[in-house]
């Protein structure tokens, strides 16, 4: 798959871990093992998609290729994240869950515009 590929599916990813969060009644059990061992089975995917995505975009950026910086690049990997395990504990303020989410966005949306040109 490709950049552009991997940068479509995360967006829906986002967008599906925002649904989740707003729609979730909190907060969740922290201390529950049956929900850790469902979430890490669940995320596992997510994780490496989002790995995948930060390699791939990293040199696409190094290549200057693109109007986004390196650093956007691990910030967004590292926000996509927080999104991923937020979207399940719901220990986090939905304005801060929302600065996250657009935030993520805004650089998938940039690194969408750079290889659409």
């Amino acid at each position: 798959m490709s950049l552009k590929q991997h940068t479509e599916e995360l967006k829906q990813l986002i967008d599906q871990r925002h649904i989740q969060f707003v729609e979730t009644e909190g907060p969740i059990d922290k201390k529950d093992h049956s929900f850790f061992d469902k979430v890490k089975k669940e995320t596992k995917p997510m994780f490496n998609l989002n790995n995948t995505w930060r390699d791939e975009a990293e040199t696409f950026v190094k290549n200057r290729k693109a109007k986004v910086h390196p650093n956007q690049v691990k910030s967004t990997h590292e926000n996509i994240e927080m999104i991923i395990l937020h979207s399940y504990y719901l220990d986090i303020h939905r304005k801060r869950f929302k600065e996250l989410f657009q935030s993520a966005h805004y650089v998938l949306d940039m690194i969408l515009d750079d290889l659409n040109k």
